[in-house]
């Protein structure tokens, strides 16, 4: 006689549950490493306009390239403020993912174990039969012999 869980349509429903939070939170962190690499990118550009602001003041530049390099700076400083609010939206969504993880996982463990039991309960059950018929096959086998 095999194993049969009845609820066993739920394991699995809670198993895809679960490997579907792990798919969402993987997507969060890789939003997030995506703005983070933007704002890597961002604070890379303002460097690189400071240094050519210099360069445009040393060079003796005219006051409006110095103004319009000024003008960008700021521009890429709003957008660096801008990107950081952003990541801290992508990092409070990371979090939301893997608590929705971590209540799935703990959700299909429960059933995993409830599973477990069940299963242990028809193993012992079945070896009581088992044994019960063996018995039963030993006392006839002693009552033939015995007549």
């Amino acid at each position: 006689m095999k194993f049969h869980y009845a609820f066993q349509k739920i394991v699995d429903l809670k198993n895809n549950e679960k490997t579907q939070a792990e798919w969402m939170l993987s997507s969060a962190i890789g939003k997030l490493q995506a703005e983070e690499k933007s704002l890597s990118d961002l604070f890379e550009m303002r460097d690189q306009m400071y240094d050519a602001q210099q360069e445009a003041a040393k060079r003796c530049a005219p006051v409006a390239e110095i103004r319009n390099i000024q003008t960008y700076v700021e521009y890429l400083e709003s957008c660096i403020v801008k990107k950081q609010d952003d990541i801290q939206i992508a990092h409070v969504n990371v979090d939301m993912k893997k608590e929705i993880l971590n209540e799935k996982m703990l959700d299909e463990k429960v059933w995993q174990k409830a599973r477990d039991k069940s299963k242990e309960k028809f193993r012992h059950e079945s070896l009581l039969r088992e044994q019960n018929e063996l018995d039963e096959m030993a006392t006839v086998r002693f009552a033939i012999n015995a007549r």
